[in-house]
């Protein structure tokens, strides 16, 4: 899976922006924090969810099941308003 190409991740400080083009059918702004941005720079290639995990481990020490739960609402979200590609 990816991030559609019609949008853009951008980051503000501390802040991820996850921005449509005018390509995409989804109009407004995405935000997210920290674990949301080691999942959105992930997609930016091609990737599935155990390599996601990975990066997060490797960036937070944290409880594996709670890391699986964030992948999955941010993986749902992105379906949501069309910008993940399988």
């Amino acid at each position: 899976m990816k991030l559609n190409e019609n949008f853009i991740v951008h980051n503000i400080g501390d802040e991820t922006l996850l921005v449509p083009t005018g390509a995409a059918s989804f109009h407004g702004l995405g935000t997210g924090n920290r674990s949301a941005d080691v999942i959105l720079n992930c997609l930016l290639n091609d990737t599935d969810k155990e390599g996601i995990l990975q990066a997060l481990k490797e960036r937070f020490d944290g409880d594996e099941s709670i890391m699986r739960e964030d992948i999955d609402t941010v993986l749902d979200q992105l379906r949501s308003i069309g910008a993940l590609d399988e």
